[in-house]
């Protein structure tokens, strides 16, 4: 089996439990913020449905410089344009993971400003750390968010003290 082979099962259930937890995101608290220094609502569910995306940077290209990177975040209008924005990128990253061969996911790629680098390691630990781990970080602080608003938590790695029982 293949190292993307490997990986798919994982990527499928954290993409799939994330688009539970942004369904749940509700209109009208965007600007919400549980702590001065934390992203707003709309931004971090915003950022979250980018991530999908940061699959298809990792294999096709060697490194982000974000000296030459204009990023603008995005932050939806709507539940249904973020859940949409999460299925488009989904759409788009499944399968460029699922086409990459071990030697591309074995080459290094590397995050830098300019002359600063940040980190370079292989796609592979990039696809690991960098994106589904930065994503399941991020997940959860959504449902921290979701608590605080008193909406309820989906269930990811088992039952929720909203969804299901033991």
């Amino acid at each position: 089996m293949s190292i993307a082979q490997s990986l798919l099962p994982e990527f499928d259930h954290e993409f799939a439990t994330l688009r539970k937890t942004l369904e749940r995101v509700p209109e009208g608290l965007g600007e919400f913020k549980p702590h001065e220094k934390s992203m707003a609502m709309g931004q971090l569910a915003g950022h979250l449905a980018e991530l999908a995306g940061w699959v298809n940077s990792t294999i096709e290209a060697d490194e982000l410089d974000f000296a030459k990177f204009d990023y603008k975040p995005f932050i939806p209008e709507t539940t249904s344009e973020l859940v949409g924005a999460l299925d488009k990128a989904v759409a788009k990253a499944r399968p460029a993971l699922s086409g990459a061969s071990d030697a591309d996911l074995m080459k290094p790629w590397t995050l830098r400003q300019g002359d600063k680098v940040f980190f370079t390691m292989p796609k592979i630990a990039v696809l690991r750390s960098f994106v589904m781990n930065h994503m399941i970080h991020h997940r959860a602080q959504l449902g921290v968010y979701l608590r605080l608003n008193s909406v309820p938590v989906p269930a990811i790695y088992g039952p929720s003290a909203d969804e299901g029982s033991m």
